[in-house]
């Protein structure tokens, strides 16, 4: 998974980045148009669990990548930089870093203004390619879509707001439209609001913009990223803080794009795979290699909880718990697979 970290400058974007990935990207760039790259293992007691009982060479948790984009400035920078909408289109969700420090702050506005910036974008971007259509035959069903898209960000309103059929998301994967993306508001707060619920009012705007949203203290969160795992607990109770914003990010993350795990298993690697609910066997076989996919023949697969219970495949097998599955078996969330496979 691959997430974008937007806001203007001062909104603390560079401290959450570090917060999350447990760098130390320079803070404070101001004018520097330059993007930071972090990567984030995602905590999963299950794979910890499955690594004690196999004893395996290798362990690999599932990761999150993040790019750290450089501050906005205005409306038009965004739209204007070609080299910035590039990287932006590549990433699976965007985090919209609100800062919230007092009471001269206005994150709610800050959160429209930013999500009218990536409306803006798009609207340059679908104008470009209506423009070069006019010159070209037989496009005639996108221009159709692209029409659509038009209408809808010429009303302020994002992309995600539309639903589109398989052959128009086909027409669209190209564009990759900042608007279409997933969307979640992190509001940076000062260091005695660490831990707080998230206002009222901001939870009525969040609602109804149908984003969700995180209440955190970057300083302190980017505090704790940089102590022992033993510490970080004792360091956030003293705080009043029941979990640390990096696991409550994974979760409303996995939560707002709808993805799982599963897991493959052996002497050699245990390791977590991150796919979208609803992804098919044969599909979630091509995230492991493409071979696999192309050569599927069936998947072996056994519910974590069964086998947790069970303690072998070869007790769950015993008991009727590993079961042999076709290439259109939906993955469900905690399978442990072994795919079949002949190229």
């Amino acid at each position: 998974m691959k997430v974008g970290l937007i806001g203007h400058q001062g909104s603390g974007k560079t401290t959450i980045f570090n917060a999350l990935t447990g760098l130390h990207a320079e803070l404070g760039q101001g004018e520097k148009m330059e993007s930071h790259l972090g990567v984030t293992k995602v905590p999963d007691t299950r794979v910890d669990r499955l690594a004690a009982i196999f004893q395996p060479k290798k362990t690999t948790y599932a990761e999150i990548r993040f790019t750290d984009f450089p501050a906005s400035q205005s409306k038009e920078k965004l739209k204007a930089n070609a080299a910035l909408l590039a990287q932006m289109k590549d990433v699976d969700a965007m985090a919209l870093v609100l800062g919230d420090f007092d009471g001269a702050s206005e994150p709610l506005k800050e959160l429209r203004g930013l999500l009218i910036e990536m409306i803006l974008a798009d609207l340059g971007v679908l104008e470009n390619r209506l423009g070069r259509l006019k010159k070209e035959k037989g496009r005639e069903r996108e221009g159709e879509v692209l029409a659509r898209c038009l209408q809808t960000l010429e009303g302020e309103e994002s992309l995600r707001r539309l639903s589109f059929s398989a052959d128009e998301e086909a027409l669209l994967a190209g564009f990759g439209f900042l608007s279409r993306k997933p969307v979640i508001a992190l509001f940076n707060v000062a260091e005695e609001r660490a831990g707080k619920e998230l206002p009222d009012a901001y939870k009525a705007e969040l609602e109804k913009l149908k984003l969700p949203g995180l209440y955190l203290s970057a300083k302190v969160e980017m505090e704790v990223a940089q102590l022992d795992e033993k510490d970080r607990q004792a360091f956030l109770g003293e705080l009043g803080i029941v979990e640390a914003a990096r696991d409550r990010f994974i979760r409303a993350s996995y939560a707002l794009l709808d993805l799982i795990s599963f897991f493959t298993t052996g002497e050699d690697e245990v390791k977590a795979w991150t796919i979208t609910r609803g992804t098919v066997a044969r599909k979630a076989a091509g995230k492991i290699h493409s071979d696999i996919e192309r050569g599927f023949i069936r998947a072996e697969v056994v519910a974590y909880d069964d086998f947790i219970r069970y303690g072998s495949e070869a007790k769950c097998r015993e008991a009727g718990k590993l079961r042999l599955e076709g290439k259109d078996y939906l993955v469900q969330d905690g399978n442990i697979i072994h795919f079949r496979f002949n190229v």
